[in-house]
């Protein structure tokens, strides 16, 4: 946190002097860094804003330029500034002491992303308090294996959870589970009536099915089945009557539970999202808690919502018009889209709630005021001891009580990672929630929305897709789960898993076999993760895995392979001296005794780049927090590109270990170092490894 620090000393220092020269009160006060190091280290442009203001209070004009030399002065008596410059119209360039910072640097361990109850500063850069921000990702319905696209939800959820806790945030992971939906009951119907298959039946195809044919694939199919048996013997393109009525009535016993069809159900949902987190496991995402719709149904946690909302006039009844019978919310911010009007349905006509009302008891449950709780019993529990949970509607008291469980819910902030197209319904829920609670405010709902993710031809045809002569002019294909038209995340990870061994196998020919599915695995992880991250969320994004596993260009290989390259530097230094991090204590001691040479060695043009790379890395908390204020991940992938670029610049440029000039190798040893941890943690919170050779 230190490069924080740093700022905001200054800007506390610019503050006081502005109060104290010119009896200005600042509330806000703007800090940029200048496009190269020779102009400055930070540049506060706060003279145009003092003149601007002691102009309306006193009518007095001043020129920029006065004030700042006035500010000069304050800013240089801080230990950590060698010089302040006025600049231009009335910049202030403040230089900062670089040998002293260096040292400083050298000696603060970059941390990786810091776990639940660690403490530091907020995305805003303030104090934590006690708060708890929680985020809900993946939330992939229950009824077959995940897919590309469930992939890129997943990604940019758990990235935003490590971006939030590498700032010190307590943060809680939910993964909402929805096993009473129409998907579900589709694969029942599925199941029930083309199958024509008890639950024992289930059971023991299950047991049975070859590893590369697990249970959420075959749901795959059969849910591609279900859609065309729907179809069959329908007229005018509309479904076949009937056989849609099979899918009301598993809805119904789905929802009403305590049956053989619920039964039945519950093992299916259950399977799969044992699944799910087989796959996602394999990409470094785990949750808190499954929070599973049926207990939101059979714990009362609409009705107690829906009596909250009555009670407080967020909902109305329609005698009258194309909502007659329904309770609705009366937003009239919307597009007045028949597809919109019907989000602000809470409970139609025939008493059944929307997928609207339910998220609303959801997000009150998770700011905790919805005076409700779930029960839980554990669901996972991981080799390094993180266990996962889930909701049940069995009482706490009869589930493993010598179990320690965590307090679910209750969060400050509720971060939402879903697709686009439910931007409306989400700003009704948000609305919604707000109306009941006002004390909490719009605020306190943040939908994290993203387009969807589609596959490049080229990709298509790698993975065995049949494409037209028309579809392989497309810059991408869609998918459709519901057509089977898709690619499972479990063989996009198999396949760049495949490209990534041979890459690996041609350039580590002599590697044991486990060390290059290691290093493969490691490699095709932090492809598709960069990949996913390198685009804003409001990017439609055409995957391509030639492009993703480039060793060459913005890919996450890339950035690996800087910190492979920074690492081998301290693998050699421990065969020529003994230890790498004694070369790194004894280049230590050598800049605190040659302060002068050393603030020599980083001052001119080579210095001036040095340097660069320095205040770059230096940064890294700065630009995580730039990531968790905007809900934008990709602002700490595009640093972290740029500091890979910028230290294999470095490392082009400069001999470090052949280095003779003892101080000029001190001074390169501790940027390489600093720069390899601040790398390496900046791909950690994006949940990439660091393999040990590329």
């Amino acid at each position: 946190m230190r490069f924080i620090e740093l700022q905001n000393n200054l800007t506390d220092r610019v503050r006081d002097a502005a109060r104290e020269l010119f009896a200005v009160e600042l509330e806000q006060i703007i800090s940029e860094v200048p496009p190269r190091t020779e102009l400055g280290d930070l540049a506060f442009p706060v003279a145009f804003e003092l003149a601007k203001q002691i102009k309306r209070s006193t009518g007095e004009k001043r020129p920029p330029r006065a004030f700042a030399e006035q500010l000069k002065s304050a800013l240089e008596s801080l230990e950590d500034v060698a010089r302040v410059e006025v600049a231009g119209a009335g910049y202030l360039n403040v230089f900062f002491d670089r040998a002293k910072l260096l040292a400083e640097f050298a000696t603060t361990q970059a941390d990786s992303p810091r776990r639940h109850g660690d403490h530091g500063v907020s995305a805003q850069g303030s104090p934590l308090s006690d708060r708890k921000l929680m985020v809900e990702h993946t939330s992939i319905n229950p009824n077959k294996a995940a897919h590309i696209g469930h992939v890129r939800n997943s990604v940019l959820g758990d990235s935003f959870v490590r971006i939030l806790k590498a700032l010190g945030n307590r943060v809680e992971v939910q993964n909402y589970i929805d096993n009473t939906g129409v998907q579900v009951a589709d694969v029942v119907v599925g199941f029930m009536h083309l199958e024509k298959m008890t639950l024992d039946e289930i059971k023991s195809l299950d047991h049975s099915l070859p590893p590369e044919r697990s249970f959420d694939y075959y749901c795959w199919d059969l849910y591609t089945r279900v859609g065309a048996f729907y179809r069959e013997g329908g007229t005018n393109g509309e479904p076949n009557p009937e056989r849609q009525q099979l899918r009301t009535e598993v809805l119904h016993a789905i929802e009403a539970g305590n049956n053989a069809t619920a039964e039945l159900a519950d093992y299916v949902a259950t399977r799969n999202v044992e699944q799910i987190l087989d796959t996602m496991e394999r990409l470094g995402i785990r949750y808190d808690l499954l929070a599973r719709e049926s207990e939101i149904l059979h714990l009362h946690f609409w009705e107690r919502a829906f009596a909250l909302m009555k009670e407080r006039g967020v909902i109305h009844f329609e005698s009258e018009g194309r909502n007659r019978g329904c309770w609705v919310m009366p937003f009239e911010s919307h597009t007045g889209t028949e597809e919109h009007e019907s989000d602000k349905i809470i409970v139609r006509s025939n008493g059944t709630v929307t997928y609207t009302g339910k998220d609303v008891a959801y997000q009150l449950w998770k700011l905790g005021q919805l005076g409700l709780d779930f029960n839980y019993q554990p669901f996972r529990k991981y080799p390094d001891g993180h266990a996962t949970w889930i909701t049940t509607t069995q009482p706490n008291a009869e589930i493993q009580p010598e179990v320690p469980r965590p307090n679910f819910g209750g969060g400050a902030i509720v971060y939402n990672v879903i697709d686009s197209r439910q931007s409306y319904p989400q700003e009704i829920v948000k609305k919604g929630v707000a109306a009941i609670v006002p004390e909490f405010g719009e605020k306190a709902s943040v939908h994290l929305s993203y387009e969807m993710v589609a596959l490049s031809p080229a990709a298509c045809e790698e993975l065995g897709i049949e494409l037209s002569d028309e579809d392989r002019k497309r810059p991408y294909i869609e998918m459709s789960g519901r057509k089977g038209l898709g690619v499972k995340a479990d063989d996009l990870i198999d396949r760049l898993e495949a490209d990534a061994l041979a890459e690996v196998k041609t350039r580590h020919p002599d590697l044991p076999d486990e060390a290059r599915l290691e290093t493969a695995h490691a490699i095709a992880v932090g492809a598709l993760r960069y990949f996913l991250l390198k685009f804003t969320r409001n990017s439609v994004i055409a995957f391509d895995f030639k492009e993703a596993l480039s060793f060459e260009g913005e890919t996450g290989p890339y950035c690996q392979y800087a910190a492979v390259r920074a690492n081998s530097i301290f693998r050699k230094l421990e065969v020529s001296t003994g230890s790498g991090s004694d070369r790194v204590a004894s280049a230590l001691l050598e800049i605190g005794d040659h302060q002068e040479k050393v603030a020599t060695l980083l001052g001119g043009e080579a210095g001036n780049e040095i340097w660069s790379l320095v205040m770059l890395a230096a940064r890294l908390d700065d630009s995580t927090a730039q990531a968790a204020t905007s809900a934008e991940p990709a602002f700490l992938a595009k640093y972290t590109f740029n500091l890979a670029k910028a230290f294999n610049l470095f490392y082009h440029r400069h001999r470090i270990i052949a280095e003779e000039d003892a101080t000029r190798r001190a001074v390169l040893v501790t940027v390489a170092d600093f720069t390899r941890r601040q790398l390496a943690a900046a791909l950690a919170t994006l949940g990439i490894e660091v393999p040990e050779r590329m």
